[in-house]
């Protein structure tokens, strides 16, 4: 019997892990990470097409998203630079979580307050609570106030992408390796509850209630991960310090080659180490498939971002009511979901990450075709139930199998900065040609738009293809260790 073989946990053993409080502590994080996406990517966009916003307004909002491809570029100072009071009082990471949640709180309240019918926001007795805590909020006359909304959604991404920063953090430096993969799938999963919360629960209490009152309660709901930072524990940050030697011994190499002295010296150094030497490091290995690499990452989720911004609203224009919305396309959809993860988890083992990468590429062009299917039958439930089931299978297998190739491309010497590059260039094209898909619908019709979106996924399978075709050059260099998070 091999070492590794005397020391692996038995099936209890790993089972126990997910009652230990690190990973609990996960799974509440997760909600509070999870709430914002679906608010600014799906939810607000059929609100405005009640109230007759165009498609093509709907599309821009996306644009309110980018934060989340670019919260690589603030990154390091949400790594190194202390808030006024609340980091002495919580910690490094606890601080800005704090923060993060409470604005994210805010401006969704604030939003509950507009009314986009009219000129006047909602009184104090529809929502008490929402009155009392942003009384300071000005109200716009009723022509801005979808810009006032378009306002507050992008703040609500600049703090989610804020907490994301600073959860990844606090999840690494919360637990041993060995202990990575049951914190990210506690997180995955309150990723997810919280996507069922934004998504079915909002709608169904806009349904029974109103947009207003839905959107205070979920935003009320944030208290949930304020109560999690408070009772949790800051984790040590022995790798800082680590890292601040290492920038003591740059920094000589740095300020002989330019002649820099003083704080001229350790900014260089700093910059050098947290921005620069990841991404050398990157193209060193990969040489120019570099190139090939990061122009398949910022196209695979292409076809998917697309149709994914027109979709809520589509459901509602062709004649589903909010409920069949929230019954099929959420509930329902969201249990397919849980199924299509496990599935590409398994997949990813049994045939590796390329063939499936390759396979999960298909299968998001293939199965964006049904909606088109759908815009032609028109308001059939057993339509909506085939679509969504397909739609949710594939988004569910593709999006474990491209973290797993991600995570699989990260050098661990580099993680953080690597990952956010992948997920950032993952985000930041897909978005902006997204912010468009109001245009096309508004311009043609659904059934074009939606052969439009899936004819996007055609690039990354070529890619996909050439990689393979040049051998382990652009490949994956190592094991995945976990697959499990959530990528927006």
């Amino acid at each position: 019997m091999t070492t590794a073989e005397q020391t692996a946990p038995t099936w209890r053993e790993t089972l126990a892990t997910f009652t230990e409080r690190p990973v609990i502590t996960m799974l509440f994080l997760g909600y509070a990470a999870g709430v914002p996406l679906v608010i600014v990517l799906s939810t607000t966009g059929l609100w405005l097409r009640e109230i007759g916003v165009s498609f093509t307004t709907i599309g821009f909002f996306v644009w309110a998203s980018f934060p989340w491809a670019l919260k690589v570029l603030w990154a390091p100072l949400v790594d190194r630079l202390p808030l006024p009071v609340l980091t002495a009082w919580l910690g490094k990471r606890r601080s800005y979580m704090f923060l993060s949640q409470v604005s994210i709180a805010c401006c969704m309240i604030g939003i509950a307050r507009l009314d986009p019918q009219g000129a006047t926001a909602h009184s104090a007795g529809v929502m008490p609570v929402a009155g009392g805590m942003l009384n300071w909020l000005v109200l716009p006359p009723s022509s801005e106030v979808v810009l006032t909304m378009a306002l507050l959604t992008f703040l609500i991404a600049v703090a989610s992408a804020t907490q994301d920063i600073a959860i990844d953090a606090f999840r690494i430096e919360s637990a041993p390796d060995n202990r990575q993969g049951v914190m990210a799938a506690a997180y995955q999963y309150g990723y997810r509850i919280a996507m069922f919360v934004a998504g079915a629960v909002t709608l169904y209490l806009a349904y029974f209630l109103d947009w207003a009152t839905a959107y205070a309660l979920i935003g009320l709901s944030m208290v949930i991960g304020m109560i999690t930072v408070l009772l949790v524990r800051e984790p040590p940050h022995d790798a800082i310090e680590k890292e601040r030697e290492h920038e003591a011994a740059l920094a000589e190499r740095v300020a002989a080659a330019g002649h820099l002295h003083g704080r001229m010296k350790l900014l260089a150094a700093w910059f050098s180490s947290a921005v620069i030497s990841p991404f050398a490091e990157f193209f060193r290995r990969n040489g120019w498939m570099a190139i090939i690499v990061l122009a398949l990452i910022g196209s695979f989720r292409l076809s998917d971002i697309t149709l994914g911004v027109i979709a809520l609203p589509f459901y509602g224009e062709i004649g589903f009511s909010k409920l069949e919305i929230a019954n099929i396309g959420k509930t329902y959809g969201l249990i397919v979901t849980l199924v299509g993860i496990a599935l590409g988890g398994i997949l990813v083992v049994r045939f590796g990450i390329m063939r499936m990468l390759l396979v999960s590429a298909v299968l998001l062009t293939v199965t964006n075709l049904l909606f088109a299917a759908l815009a032609i039958v028109g308001p059939e439930l057993w339509m909506l139930a085939v679509t969504i089931s397909a739609d949710n299978l594939a988004g569910g297998i593709s999006g474990t199998v491209f973290i797993a190739y991600l995570s699989a491309l990260t050098n661990r010497a580099y993680t953080a900065t690597q990952y956010a590059l992948f997920t950032s260039i993952m985000s930041l094209f897909g978005k902006f040609l997204a912010g468009f898909s109001g245009v096309v619908v508004d311009a043609t019709d659904f059934v074009t738009f939606f052969i439009y979106a899936s004819t996007l996924g055609i690039p990354s399978i070529l890619l996909i293809l050439f990689v393979r075709m040049r051998g382990r050059e652009g490949m994956p260099t190592q094991e995945v260790r976990s697959a499990g998070a959530v990528v927006p």
